[in-house]
């Protein structure tokens, strides 16, 4: 009897699949061995991606009722492209929220209840005919991803109903379908009981997001496919277990070939057929084992006959030898501790938001290779099935976490408050929510990458996540589960059976380590990468001193902004709120590692050299090399050491090195005699590239990287040869010499000119700076109210003193300020003229008590914007901050002052180097300025803008047209920080405290 579809299922807790094929593996099946040896596209699959007929409602009541009816006509319709969101195809709108529910404000709802009011329906419909080859098969339709629940008709028929928007929907279409043109109608909701468990912290959206086809099997069909290899103690024995379902028709027999990477059969097997079940068992000597490091992969082809003895389906599975498991409380993978140098990914395009493309994710998988991050938390929803095959052929640990996160129904603006937590202990939850745990389980069960199952994200504790638990170890005892909101509730811990918490403190976690711990620990989300962060991320890699510090995911891996245009038509990169969508929690979205646009982000210079398994400690005379790796020897690598003399290269050559996975090893250097004769900075920095060519980099790649520097001599400056002259004005005081001229202005109380062959380097005259544009965590910190007075003292001071020193060999002027925000604070600029025309400057402060932190004590000036060109010799290539240099190498490069603000979606602070031995700013002649530090290095910055003009700056089309080139050279910044982006502040000793005197000086020369 056919049945009718309801809307009330969109807010009944117990429908949430009605006609939908139970779940099963992600195998891909064909006819003959030649095409499965291929993996050829499947013949038995016919994609209905492209363009659809589409209509839009705000809610059910102005939807089109009847539209799947087969004599409606949808020929006048919009077209719409599945994939695809709703929301990015000019329906609707984006809206980003965190924490709270999208409605939260606009209607008073507890679940199950969804608004009515609005609730945006999208009415799809697919015109097709059947392929000649499905004709008189048995069909069904798979739906990858549907936002957020759905109804499906066929010829007017209704066929079936959906929620869980990450893991496959899949019906029987056969029943209903004719001959020539049949119509398929698709009725999406954005708003359902499924919402209230999809509360992840991304852009909410709806729609046919992942991909549509149609399939047909067989007459006998392996339904669902489990593959278990496993592995002795000794590692050197594999067994090999299938299990397979099947329907259709008995088979005669069912064969299995193993084959190596090399196309090397190394083991056959026979199916058995027990208590109705079908099984293939095999065992496999001396096993390549699968690891991220070595992701060797064996391909399994499982043959099926029919009862004539034809060959009717052919199944080509990878299998990944590994065995992942808890010794003494420490997770082992293959019989070694592991860490877990990972990250969090959203699955995300600045166009397409969710309906990411198979090139996105070759993208993203290369990068993480590439960056040395070996694991990757699928938050906090089952991906894309290819991600996942990916992971096995690059090898990328994977925590797989389940479609679940109800964050707003039990945590409020930070405080925990479960009063109507859900799923909780709410048992009539409980089918629906395991539905999601069985849905996953089920499609990704046969992939080696994935060592951990994850009850979902931030959903607090409770009875019903406890029994997802046990499910999970119970239907695969193979992997581990996860589940950091246990620690919001112990009387739940049993749910995790690792330690997880999020965004706790360095000091915090080995506390727990301290303190006998019975639980292997993880961060699953940390160094909170919002804006210009991860600053501090040495101190957790600093953890894995301990064993059962294990690692963690830094969150996350891409910013998600959308491009959008502003008023002139111009695109550009929009966060929350930017598409007119309330509530909303605006720039929470980007915190990536990587830009929305998928170009890396200078915080990935960190992570790359924090995360390398390799670590290398040179001196002058070698190098000591430490090998962190489980399982590869560094002579896969060619080890390249480089001498450099002042940012000079002087001498380059490689080493043979064969150091253990978790050995060290020693290895000389073999430098010319004499080569360090000269007096001054040397660096020698010692690379591992690769040697070969592998999937993710070409031959000759850098994995890791070390340095050391170290000073022959002592720096001596040769003194200043020329002349010069003074002339004291009544208002400004003239030095004059060949070629220069510079002028200081006792009314403005600062150099006011400096020009060198008649060319003005100065637009607006030096400042003291205290403050520095906000960066995202210094707005979660609040810094701009317990600091806020240092913007004011840096808009502001008085010239309270002039002194003028005249010596044979050179002038100097010195100006002293007072600010109005604290009497004793004083700030002493002193400006000494040589007679070639360079200027020493000195700045002094004065501390004072009980004033909160300075950003940073600087001096900032203008120069005319057509001197942007810089050449530095610093720390470097990309920007760092003093508690982000770990990664940062000395050496000497160039970039464009336009190019030296980075990307972040929100204006910034950022480009700033630390260990700035000399730069320097020219036009496209060459002429100009460099700055060169007197005796401590520097930090510098160069910027189209000010601080000010960041500060005030929302989005980047707000920065105003650039005209000048702006130069901060600091002593000292303080670090960015990156705990959390929502108050914790920088560490101690990457902070500047007001009560302290601070000087710095640096040169100023003519190119």
């Amino acid at each position: 009897m056919p049945m009718t579809p309801s809307l009330n299922w969109l807010s009944d807790v117990h429908v949430f699949a009605v006609n939908r094929v139970p779940a099963h593996s992600d195998h891909v099946y064909y006819e003959t061995m030649e095409e499965a040896r291929k993996a050829a596209p499947m013949k038995w699959r016919y994609d209905l991606n492209g363009n659809w007929k589409f209509s839009y409602n705000i809610n059910p009541e102005l939807r089109p009722v009847n539209f799947f009816k087969k004599e409606v006509s949808c020929a006048n319709w919009e077209d719409i492209t599945v994939p695809g969101h709703i929301q990015l195809q000019g329906y609707g709108q984006p809206q980003y929220v965190n924490t709270m529910y999208p409605w939260d404000g606009h209607h008073e709802i507890r679940p199950p209840e969804i608004p009515t009011d609005y609730n945006p329906v999208g009415s799809y419909v697919k015109y097709f005919t059947l392929p000649v080859n499905m004709e008189k098969q048995p069909v069904y339709i798979s739906f990858q991803g549907v936002e957020t629940a759905f109804y499906v008709w066929l010829n007017g028929e209704f066929v079936g109903y959906s929620e869980d928007s990450f893991t496959p929907a899949e019906f029987e279409l056969t029943p209903y379908l004719t001959d020539g043109e049949n119509k398929l109608a698709v009725e999406v909701y954005q708003r359902s009981t499924g919402s209230w468990l999809e509360d992840q912290d991304f852009w909410r959206f709806s729609g046919i997001f992942r991909d549509v086809y149609l399939y047909t099997v067989p007459e006998i069909h392996v339904f669902d496919l489990h593959v278990r290899p496993e592995l002795d103690s000794t590692f050197t024995k594999g067994s090999l277990m299938v299990d397979l379902k099947l329907q259709g028709d008995i088979p005669s027999k069912i064969t299995a070939e193993l084959v190596n990477s090399k196309g090397e059969r190394v083991q056959t097997g026979i199916a058995e057929k027990k208590d109705g079940k079908w099984s293939i068992a095999m065992t496999v000597d001396q096993p390549a084992l699968w690891s991220a490091e070595k992701p060797h992969l064996y391909q399994l082809f499982i043959q099926i006959y029919n009862k004539s003895g034809s060959l009717v389906e052919v199944l080509p599975q990878k299998i990944g030898f590994r065995k992942f498991e808890l010794v003494n409380n420490i997770m082992y993978l293959n019989g070694k501790r592991i860490v877990f140098k990972g990250v969090n990914r959203h699955e995300f395009n600045p166009r397409r938001g969710r309906a990411i493309t198979k090139e996105d994710m070759l993208w993203d998988i290369k990068t993480l290779k590439r960056n040395n991050i070996n694991a990757v938390r699928t938050s906090h929803y089952p991906n894309q099935s290819y991600w996942y095959e990916l992971c096995d052929e690059y090898g990328i640990y994977v925590i797989d976490e389940m479609n679940l996160e109800t964050h707003g129904s039990w945590q409020k603006m930070g405080v925990v408050d479960p009063s109507w937590n859900i799923p909780g202990n709410k048992l009539e939850w409980e089918p629906i929510v395991m539905d999601r745990a069985i849905s996953m389980l089920e499609r990704d069960k046969n992939h080696p990458s994935i060592l951990i199952w994850s009850c979902g994200n931030e959903s607090y504790a409770g009875e019903v996540l406890l029994n997802v638990s046990k499910y999970f170890k119970q239907a695969d005892p193979s992997r581990l589960v996860h589940y950091e909101g246990v620690f919001h509730h112990r009387e739940y811990n049993d749910t995790s059976e690792i330690e997880s918490r999020m965004y706790a403190k360095p000091a915090e976690i080995e506390k727990y380590l301290r303190e006998d711990p019975k639980k292997p620990y993880i961060s699953c989300e940390y160094m909170h990468a919002m804006g210009n962060s991860l600053g501090g991320m040495y101190k957790y890699i600093e953890l894995e001193k301990y064993p059962m510090y294990q690692g963690g995911f830094i969150w996350d891996f891409i910013d998600q902004a959308i491009y959008k245009k502003d008023r002139y038509g111009n695109e550009f990169l929009a966060y929350g709120g930017d598409f007119g969508d309330r509530p909303t929690d605006y720039g929470f979205c980007t915190n990536g590692i990587v830009y929305a646009n998928r170009k890396l982000s200078p915080k990935m210079q960190e992570v790359k050299f924090l995360y390398q398994n390799f670590k290398l400690f040179p001196d002058q005379s070698g190098v000591t090399i430490k090998n962190e790796s489980l399982f590869t020897n560094t002579a896969d690598y060619e080890c390249e050491y480089v001498l450099f003399h002042e940012g000079k290269e002087l001498y380059r050559n490689t080493l043979l090195t064969a150091v253990e996975a978790q050995g060290e090893g020693r290895y000389e250097f073999a430098l010319p005699v004499g080569i360090t004769a000269t007096p001054g900075e040397y660096c020698i920095q010692t690379s591992l590239k690769l040697k070969v060519s592998t999937l993710w980099a070409d031959a000759g790649y850098e994995v890791a990287f070390g340095q050391f520097v170290f000073q022959i001599g002592t720096r001596e400056i040769a003194p200043p040869t020329g002349e010069f002259h003074i002339v004291h004005g009544d208002v400004h005081i003239g030095v004059h010499g060949r070629d220069f001229t510079v002028l200081f202005s006792k009314a403005v109380g600062s150099l006011v000119s400096l020009k060198y062959n008649g060319n003005e380097m100065i637009s607006q005259p030096p400042a003291p700076l205290f403050w520095r544009a906000t960066t995202d965590n210094d707005r979660g910190f609040a810094q701009n109210y317990h600091s806020g007075l240092w913007f004011a003292a840096s808009l502001a001071r008085k010239c309270v003193n002039v002194e003028v020193e005249g010596r044979e060999s050179s002038v100097s002027v010195g100006f002293t300020y007072h600010f109005s925000i604290h009497p004793d604070i004083e700030v002493k600029t002193i400006y000494t003229v040589y007679p070639d025309g360079s200027l020493k400057v000195k700045s002094s402060y004065k501390g004072a008590e009980n004033l909160p932190q300075l950003p940073i004590f600087a001096l900032s000036f203008k120069m005319p914007a057509d001197y942007d060109q810089l050449e530095w010799y610093a720390l470097g290539p990309e920007e760092n901050y003093c508690d982000r240099t770990m990664g940062a190498r000395l050496a000497t490069f160039k970039n464009q002052v336009c190019d030296n603000r980075s990307s972040y979606v929100m204006p910034q602070e950022s480009g700033n180097r630390t260990g700035v031995r000399r730069v320097s700013v020219t036009n496209r002649n060459g002429q100009g300025i460099r700055i060169s530090f007197v005796k401590e290095p520097l930090e510098c910055n160069f910027s189209p803008y000010t601080a000010f003009e960041l500060e005030n700056a929302q989005h980047v089309y707000e920065l105003p047209n650039i005209h000048y080139t702006v130069v901060t050279v600091s002593g000292k910044q303080m670090g960015v920080g990156g705990d959390d982006s929502w108050g914790a502040p920088v560490h101690e000793e990457h902070l500047i405290k007001a009560d302290q005197d601070l000087v710095f000086e640096f040169m100023i020369q003519k190119v």
